[in-house]
């Protein structure tokens, strides 16, 4: 089930559209997340963390982009479910295996 979001998709390209665009015209960096987050309702914390999560996802800087976050929980969840398979087909060769050892009463 996906994390419920507060701000719409939308808002928050539009919102990290206008700060790139706000730092092209200006050529600062100083102040356009707090002013576009006021005009926009968005606290400029929340602002700054979408435009970082962009630049990390468009190369502009290091770090662990969404698509390969999202792809290493899978990779995660796989590697778990087979540990756990590993660990029943274990048990069940030694519980057969311990029936082979066994004399037989015919």
């Amino acid at each position: 089930m996906p994390a419920l979001r507060k701000y719409p998709a939308e808002l928050r390209e539009r919102a990290v559209r206008l700060v790139f665009e706000a730092r092209d015209a200006d050529g600062g960096r100083r102040g356009v997340c707090t002013r576009i987050g006021r005009q926009l309702g968005v606290p400029s914390d929340t602002l700054r963390g979408w435009v970082q999560r962009a630049e990390v996802d468009g190369g502009l800087r290091s770090g662990t982009s969404t698509d390969t976050a999202v792809r290493l929980v899978e990779v995660e969840r796989e590697v778990r479910e087979l540990r756990r398979a590993n660990a029943i087909l274990r048990s069940a060769s030694a519980f057969f295996a311990a029936e082979l050892d066994r004399p037989h009463s015919r």
